[in-house]
């Protein structure tokens, strides 16, 4: 059956004879080839390393690209050009700020972590000057965190055991955090930051409340002055031996003191919520109740009483810890594994709460750079004594609160830690650990977002269901069964929406030229002798291709017998492809099936906007030589004047 040159509208464009595609086809079918895969992955680490630079011939000189890279490496070298003595000041107040908090916070998350109080202090020293240095964010605060020091004693410990040989367990941490900091900067090189987004944000609100309420009760250990705890980190273990000690060995003295400064570090962030410009006051109370409890243990002697101290505390300069890395042991497989997961959740939780203080202040953020930086840091940080470290939301805020301009706040931070390391650490050699317990129940109430988990549910509840997943993975089961359960759901939803995609019957609004999709839009049209379908997948590939063929030929038969129904017959079958990013061989074999089934019921098949992609594979298939290139459309519009002009070719041959 021919078809006859008809003028389109589109400015001149035509369709000749059966198989020869318009002029508005060609545009689509002599498109160039796409880059290659590995080509693709070589320029986004070139745009990593040289951000900004000039593709064809004109480059810059070769000064001005190692002055690009440096700047791109170093951001500092950008901004610090315009830094001025007014934004010191109010960097060095956030600084102290910081620091007063960051010291009592990074003792307790070293306790957390099992490892001596000391590391927690070395961790706020060297990872916050190398970010400094290389990190992006203005108001992000570097430093060990909660969730983090959690994750790393609750997957360490079932690797070496603390108790018997902790040396051994320091030296798989240290570890731990080198393969944390190769991770995170490979993903920022190879600009792999989609693989921070396998925790969805559903699952991470989830993950963290459970491990919020898990961190909160392993600090009853330091609450109770209990000696002997379960190194389990679900409920139930926590309840039992918070109960097996109860009756024998737990001392009510730490209890008293603990929660009564609990109380005073609680009443201190109410007044500073209900007032901003007492910022300060909740961010000086955890240092204030480290100095005040310590002095009164000091001077009562309590420590002869029951209560429970820090004792062991070594200070002086982060000292090296190259000779402690461990990639020859028998455990370097599972510390691999370990830093895989720490850095995937210390990146969600970085670049979340860095993008969120960038928006407020009004500039954006490059995730694959914080990558690169933070692994860096974190790289750097494993050989000088330190443990995992990231961005913590709750000192980000005070960070914030105090007015910091520039990342020199973390600077003045680590500096102040340092000293404190240098000439303070004896003084704090009668810090009850009741006390570092509070500092930490205090920050968690921050952590366990429930508005959050509301929105969550009145939005998506598959989404709700993964946040509870997590949740109740973490507080009945483990923390790595809490991840698991929190990635296995995320997964599985997108492989459901994958495997089954929508398929909808696209008709045409009156007046206009616009196709949508009839069940959302009732007042839409079908045309007559037309049936016009889209793929709703941005994938056409072994995983729904079967299932998308069966949707669009069942669509076919109940059209065909609604046609027959008033005495017409269906004559064509478009398929729009807009959707569809991109194709495999199996997606190609499923489009052959559907092209000779429909072709059997006399019907032309006609596809409309293939991408880039997809119509590469398909010339490379040969599939287009199968259907005609003059059935292949760069609009729906163009489609449907194809098929009124087959439709009044068949009238006149009749």
């Amino acid at each position: 059956m021919e078809l006859q040159q008809l003028d389109m509208d589109g400015g001149g464009a035509a369709i000749t004879a059966a198989g020869a595609p318009s002029e508005r086809s060609k545009w689509l079918l002599n498109s160039p080839d796409p880059p290659a895969p590995w080509r693709e992955m070589f320029s986004s680490m070139k745009e990593t390393v040289f951000p900004g630079r000039r593709k064809g011939k004109q480059q810059l000189p070769r000064t001005n690209r190692a002055l690009l890279f440096m700047q791109a490496l170093f951001p500092i070298l950008k901004w610090g050009k315009y830094y001025k003595a007014s934004m010191f000041k109010n960097d060095l107040l956030a600084g102290l700020t910081l620091a007063s908090l960051c010291i009592p916070q990074s003792i307790g998350y070293a306790n957390l972590a099992k490892m001596d109080p000391q590391y927690g202090l070395y961790t706020s020293v060297v990872p916050p000057l190398i970010y400094a240095v290389m990190g992006s964010s203005r108001e992000i605060a570097i430093g060990p965190v909660a969730v983090v020091s959690l994750l790393l004693s609750a997957m360490v410990s079932k690797v070496v055991d603390p108790t018997s040989d902790a040396a051994a367990y320091r030296r798989t941490v240290f570890t731990v955090t080198f393969f944390t900091g190769f991770f995170q900067g490979l993903f920022g090189l190879f600009r792999l930051g989609f693989l921070v987004d396998f925790l969805s944000h559903a699952a991470l609100v989830g993950f963290i409340s459970g491990a919020a309420i898990v961190i909160g009760l392993q600090q009853l250990k330091g609450l109770l002055g209990i000696s002997h705890f379960t190194s389990k980190t679900d409920v139930l273990s926590v309840f039992t031996a918070v109960l097996n000690a109860l009756h024998h060995q737990w001392y009510p003295l730490n209890s008293v003191l603990g929660c009564s400064f609990l109380i005073f570090i609680l009443i201190t962030r109410f007044l500073g919520q209900r007032n901003k410009k007492l910022f300060w006051l909740p961010a000086m109370a955890p240092l204030l109740s480290v100095v005040l409890s310590t002095l009164i243990v000091y001077l009562t002697e309590a420590d002869k009483h029951g209560i429970k101290i820090v004792k062991h505390f070594k200070g002086g300069l982060n000292p090296s810890s190259l000779h402690q890395l461990n990639f020859g042991g028998p455990h370097v497989g599972e510390a691999a594994k370990i830093g895989l997961i720490c850095a995937l959740l210390a990146l969600t939780e970085a670049i979340a709460v860095g993008r969120s203080f960038a928006s407020m202040k009004g500039y954006h953020l490059d995730g694959n750079k914080e990558m690169v930086a933070m692994g860096f840091m974190n790289i750097v940080g494993s050989l000088t004594s330190c443990y995992t470290a990231t961005g913590s939301f709750s000192r980000t805020a005070v960070n914030y609160s105090a007015g910091c301009e520039t990342v020199i706040s973390n600077i003045v931070m680590a500096i102040t830690v340092l000293i404190c390391l240098l000439f303070f650490t004896k003084l704090l050699y009668y810090t009850p650990l009741a006390i570092l317990a509070s500092i930490i129940l205090s920050a968690l109430p921050g952590l366990i977002d429930l508005n959050e988990a509301y929105n969550i549910w009145k939005v998506d509840k598959l989404d709700f269901m993964v946040c509870l997943g997590a949740f109740f993975g973490v507080l009945f089961g483990s923390v790595e069964i809490g991840l698991l359960v929190a990635v296995v759901m995320s997964f599985g939803k997108i492989i459901v929406s994958s495997i089954k995609p929508s398929t909808e019957v696209l008709g045409i609004l009156t007046g206009t030229d616009l196709f949508c999709n009839i069940l959302q839009y009732p007042m839409a049209n079908k045309l007559p002798g037309i049936l016009i379908t889209r793929i709703n997948s941005g994938t056409f590939c072994f995983a729904n291709a079967s299932f998308i063929r069966e949707r669009i030929l069942r669509c076919v038969t109940d059209e065909s017998n609604i046609e027959e129904s008033s005495k017409g017959r269906l004559q064509m079958l478009i398929l729009d492809m807009t959707n569809v990013m991109n194709i495999d061989t199996s997606g190609i074999h499923a489009l052959e099936e559907l092209h000779k089934k429909v072709t059997a019921r006399g019907l032309e098949l006609a596809m409309v906007n293939p991408r880039w992609q997809v119509v590469t594979k398909m010339k490379a298939s040969k599939f287009i030589e199968k259907i005609g290139a003059g059935w292949i459309f760069l609009s729906i519009s163009d489609a449907v004047d194809a098929s009124i002009h087959l439709k009044m070719n068949g009238l006149n041959t009749c």
